[in-house]
């Protein structure tokens, strides 16, 4: 039997599917899987050039990740800037332990339905225990800027036994 708590999640889940259900944009049975969308923008992304420190990427603007203003959601941008950081910061850091501390993007103008955005991350600093990252979203074709993210990152310390 579920808990009071587990009960009120599940109306609230059913809630929300019947609302996108009664606006025509049925969830798919895959979007429950933990991950889901995560997992979706990153396939979506071609890396273009990697190097320590420095990765660029391509990614088409598509239907999956609008917003009723038909430009790019802000959260599928947030959540790109965050795989690209993560990947900048493992670049230079290996595979240690990392979790962010402070993350700040500026949403300076809107990228349209099938334009090629090209995402360009790098470390700004890496310190012993701090990695800092930039994050710039532009248009491919013309170059104009459309995203910046900075984020501070943390190395997380290793157990002493």
């Amino acid at each position: 039997m579920a808990t009071p708590s587990e009960q009120q999640q599940q109306v609230c889940v059913a809630k929300t599917k019947g609302f996108f259900e009664r606006m025509g944009q049925p969830i798919p049975m895959a979007a429950e899987l933990p991950g889901f969308y995560s997992d979706l923008l990153r396939s979506c992304l071609k890396a273009d050039r990697i190097e320590c420190g420095r990765i660029i990427c391509s990614f088409v603007v598509n239907h999956a990740f609008m917003n009723h203003y038909n430009t790019l959601h802000g959260g599928a941008v947030g959540c790109l800037a965050d795989a690209v950081t993560m990947a900048c910061a493992k670049s230079v850091a290996g595979d240690v332990e990392l979790f962010v501390g402070e993350t700040s993007t500026a949403y300076l103008s809107a990228s349209r339905m099938n334009e090629e955005v090209e995402i360009d991350g790098r470390v700004v600093r890496k310190g012993r225990r701090v990695i800092v990252t930039s994050v710039e979203f532009r248009i491919k074709k013309t170059r104009r800027l459309l995203y910046t993210n900075h984020s501070t990152l943390y190395i997380m310390p290793a157990a002493k036994l």
